[in-house]
């Protein structure tokens, strides 16, 4: 047959089926969209907008640096093959008509006239009117730009950062605060002091009342001198007075203990590990499981958390003449390849972690002979060393030049062996606490700026010593140690986050009263059945069983009807008691006057006696009164201590 007959009977049948079935624009073709163009003309135009920004750009700048200099030329088409300009105008027309059906994005409005020559050079859809030369993009980050212009402000000023405008105090004890840690994600507190507890503070589970959720004395009769938590804060160190480390898991479970040296022998590199009291203690920064001490024996070691047998490695400070000197404060770099230790003598003296014989830095008189440093700090850039001196000073040190310290700042009182520095998040400035006697003055926080070492900043804490403190970077608060046993805890609401926020927002619980059982269970295994009790299972169903027994429950006993019973009293008026206290002394007469109430019946009584004439009306009719004689005349007269008693 003939292919098109064909063709027309099936439109007639397609044109018949839509007329029945209400069709309209029954068997029309699919419409057909080639993408590569789509894409291709869409790549054209981002490339074009960003050639006509950048011509904006180098006009702007050329028209403000001077007039005379010539606009910059234009960069050239992109490549492609090239149209002559009717076949552009045509295309461009049959883009303008496909649009209609076809339209990807907004419509372009009408070129600028400034622009024409340009536009003619260029493929692709024109620019708006009053374009110049820049983008929506643009535009924000220049407000954002404008608007940032306080806070470049504050970073120039970095006195602004301190986190100080509000604070809250928690109560540890009465004595010195000697310890301060802070888990990495500043979710819990512990404190250690000379009275030998450590607290935990949980600042998500606090309320206003600020009251510690657990306190415990892991080493019993020994003062806490440091306490740090490991890098993953699922472990405690606690260095105290003696001579062994513990490790507490966050709760405060033991985890391990160092073991204890032979103190007789004279070598502290072959013994298991410290003789004497610890002085302090720290954790390393990126190992989770090594941690260090260092002791009165006259040597720094490492330890393993999983070998609690014996020691890791050994560091032994010496003087410059070679003989032992008693570390005080070690501490590692951010790195954790250097450790570094501040001895009595004054030295500060670096090792590097994986060569324990000599020092790879020794500063001799980094402080003054016989004063014992308290701490050490490595600043987060890890190129500054800053240090706490007995001799009241603080020093920053570079340790690529360790001869001299780069800045000293002096008069700062310290009374204690652990008083604290540290620098704060963005490395610019150092803090410490200083000491006051008691009834003195008030114990400060300093801060100085790194960079000049001025005081650019103080705050006055309390009326006692001030002997840890803490800036945590991730929270952006300050925790305090005192003399007076508070730790205080300094926070801005709009500069830090979480921590001591989330604690003063919650309102104080009210106590509840547990009830207890009423009777202990006595367990009696050898009973007959018949005298055995039965076991409680549940203390729920115990007490609710005891409340509905009287005499468990102490229920009060009825009122008595009836007569009366067991020694008790029924009701008023039931008995003849009752009776007659509600009929005869409880009568309303009025008796104000008793003489009259008395002769009222003194008639009745002289003509029909009844209670004394008939008793002596046979013996004496007559009745004789008593008359008085001289004798009791001159008796009368008598003094009465003379008078004879009867």
């Amino acid at each position: 047959m003939d292919p098109n007959k064909i063709e027309e009977d099936t439109m007639d049948n397609d044109g018949e089926m839509a007329s029945v079935m209400g069709f309209s624009g029954f068997g029309k073709k699919a419409r057909t969209f080639d993408l590569d163009a789509i894409f291709e003309t869409t790549r054209r135009t981002a490339i074009e907008r960003s050639q006509h920004v950048l011509e904006g750009r180098q006009k702007e700048d050329g028209a403000s640096s001077s007039q005379s200099k010539k606009p910059v030329a234009h960069l050239k088409k992109p490549a492609g093959p090239a149209k002559p300009k009717k076949q552009q105008s045509k295309s461009s027309s049959d883009s303008d008509s496909d649009s209609d059906s076809e339209l990807i994005g907004p419509p372009v409005p009408p070129p600028q006239e400034e622009d024409q020559e340009d536009d003619e050079e260029m493929v692709g859809p024109p620019l708006p009117p009053g374009y110049t030369g820049s983008t929506a993009q643009e535009d924000e980050d220049d407000d954002d730009d404008d608007d940032d212009e306080p806070g470049e402000d504050e970073d120039d000023n970095p006195v602004k950062k301190i986190p100080d405008t509000h604070e809250i105090t928690m109560q540890h004890g009465a004595k010195t605060v000697s310890a301060l840690a802070l888990d990495p994600s500043g979710a819990r507190l512990v404190t250690g002091g000379f009275d030998y507890d450590v607290r935990f503070w949980d600042f998500a589970g606090m309320d206003t009342s600020l009251q510690a959720f657990r306190s415990l004395q892991p080493c019993e009769c020994h003062s806490i001198k440091t306490l740090q938590y490991s890098i993953t804060g699922d472990m405690l160190l606690v260095v105290s007075g003696n001579a062994q480390a513990k490790i507490l898991d966050r709760d405060g479970f033991n985890v391990m203990e160092c073991p204890k040296g032979d103190q007789y022998i004279v070598d502290m590199v072959n013994t298991k590990g410290h003789t004497a009291m610890l002085n302090s203690g720290c954790w390393h920064p990126k190992i989770k499981e090594e941690f260090m001490t260092c002791s009165n024996d006259g040597t720094v070691r490492t330890w393993d958390v999983n070998n609690d047998k014996k020691h890791k490695s050994v560091f032994k400070p010496r003087t410059f003449q070679g003989k032992k000197v008693t570390p005080t404060c070690c501490a590692y770099s951010r790195d954790g390849k250097l450790i570094a230790a501040g001895c009595q003598d004054g030295s500060i003296q670096i090792w590097d972690r994986n060569l324990s014989v000599h020092t790879k830095f020794h500063c001799k008189q980094a402080h003054t002979p016989g004063s014992d440093p308290s701490c050490l700090a490595f600043s987060y850039d890890g190129t500054t060393l800053a240090s706490r001196g007995g001799d009241d000073t603080l020093k920053t040190w570079d340790i690529r030049n360790f001869k001299k310290p780069l800045n000293v700042a002096t008069g700062l009182t310290t009374y204690f062996t652990m008083t604290d520095c540290c620098f704060s998040p963005d490395d610019k400035l150092v803090l410490t606490g200083t000491s006051v006697k008691k009834n003195e003055g008030n114990g400060k926080l300093v801060f100085f700026d790194r960079a000049t070492f001025q005081k650019v900043y103080e705050v006055e804490v309390t009326n006692a010593s001030v002997v840890r403190c803490l800036w945590h970077p991730k929270l952006n608060q300050i925790m305090v140690g005192t003399a007076n046993g508070l730790a205080k805890v300094y926070y801005d609401p709009l500069k830090s986050h979480r921590g001591a926020k989330l604690c003063v927002v919650k309102s104080q619980r009210k106590e509840r009263h547990a009830e207890t059982l009423t009777q202990d269970y006595i367990i009696t295994p050898h009973a007959l059945p018949m005298f055995r009790e039965a076991r409680q299972r549940s203390t729920r169903k115990q007490l609710e069983k005891d409340r509905l027994d009287p005499m468990k429950s102490n229920k009060p006993e009825p009122p008595v009807s009836g007569p009366g019973r067991g020694g008790r009293v029924a009701a008023h008026g039931g008995t003849l008691s009752s009776f007659i206290v509600k009929n005869i002394a409880l009568d309303k007469t009025d008796d104000s006057n008793p003489r009259e109430a008395i002769l009222r019946h003194a008639k009745e009584a002289s003509e029909n006696p009844y209670w004394v004439a008939p008793a002596y009306s046979k013996t004496q009719p007559e009745t004789l009164f008593h008359e008085d004689s001289e004798e009791d005349e001159e008796a009368d007269k008598e003094p009465e201590w003379k008078k004879r008693k009867i």
